[in-house]
């Protein structure tokens, strides 16, 4: 099989039946199978993906109890799909399935991993999407290294060995790409797509997921730096801190010895305020230092500590 069309939605019943005929008439010339993935919509959009599913046996579905959000949605289609080449569509009719021929041209004949879409005239609001999205993705782009201007476009194509070698989890949807990267599929494109008002319901996500997203590229990035060695991050921040401590430390009490020695006047060690954040120096980098010494025994302890990609054996 060509191609796996993996879609989550949540309340999306009207847009259905016109994104699957729209999927039917840009993909003619490949086999494909679509894969809906309902994360607890309350309106009827399982009835519609039962229907779609009787009238064509290439139409699955996957139905969460409730809504466990998109990440949860892809990871279940990312494992249900069998197709050669993996395709994420948004349900909502914003982005358009036509792109889909290109994209797998471009990961069949220039050899990419994954090709995302980067969405160049958004038909959004500029004051709530346009302009923190930009944002997002120039800090996405800084902290990451990869060079995408939509980190988050819904649309994008994957070689199916991506999809099954990573995991998305709680909201790291938003970066796959990097995922992907730090599982050793490096080589990432970008193809300019065309971006439609949205045609039925409202948008599921607010403000708040521009915090989330930060919040969540920051983890990423610790993790991928320092996630199997964190003594390299706690134990060098314990080291600094606990040094700061002590140069302070013997600074006051040599400026304290040297003024009682010459017969002058000299503050109590206790009476200075910078007695008090040495001590808190001092605290700090052992508590560091030893925060880098659990973590150790944390991941030597962990079931994935010797999994890595092997991409080919002879």
């Amino acid at each position: 099989m060509d191609l796996s069309i993996v879609i989550p939605l949540y309340n999306e019943r009207e847009s259905l039946p016109e994104l699957t005929a729209w999927i039917a008439r840009a993909l003619k010339s490949f086999s494909y199978e679509i894969w809906f993935v309902d994360d607890g919509s309350t309106d009827g959009s399982w009835d519609a993906i039962r229907d779609l599913a009787v009238k064509a046996d290439n139409i699955h579905g996957i139905r969460f109890r409730r809504n466990y959000g998109k990440s949860a949605a892809l990871y279940e289609g990312f494992a249900a799909a069998k197709g050669e080449i993996v395709v994420t569509l948004d349900a909502d009719l914003q982005d358009s399935p036509e792109e889909i021929p290109e994209m797998v041209r471009m990961i069949r004949e220039e050899g990419y991993d994954l090709v995302s879409g980067w969405k160049q005239h958004r038909k959004d609001n500029v004051l709530t999407k346009n302009l923190p999205s930009k944002l997002y993705n120039w800090t996405a782009r800084k902290v990451t290294g990869i060079k995408l201007h939509d980190m988050n476009c819904g649309i994008k194509a994957y070689r199916a060995e991506v999809v099954k070698n990573i995991e998305v989890y709680g909201e790291m949807h938003r970066y796959i790409p990097y995922l992907a990267k730090n599982a050793g599929f490096g080589k990432v494109g970008e193809k300019p797509v065309h971006h439609q008002k949205r045609k039925y319901g409202v948008s599921k996500f607010g403000l708040d997921r521009f915090v989330n997203g930060l919040l969540d590229l920051m983890s990423l990035w610790f993790l991928s730096r320092f996630g199997g060695r964190p003594m390299h991050f706690f134990g060098t921040s314990g080291i600094l801190m606990f040094l700061v401590g002590f140069v302070m430390t013997v600074w006051i009490i040599a400026e304290k010895l040297i003024l009682q020695s010459q017969g002058l006047k000299f503050r109590a060690v206790t009476d200075q305020p910078l007695f008090y954040l040495a001590l808190v120096a001092l605290v700090l980098g052992v508590i560091l230092f030893l925060a880098g010494f659990l973590g150790e025994m944390i991941s030597r302890s962990a079931s994935e500590r010797n999994r890595y990609q092997v991409k080919e054996r002879l």
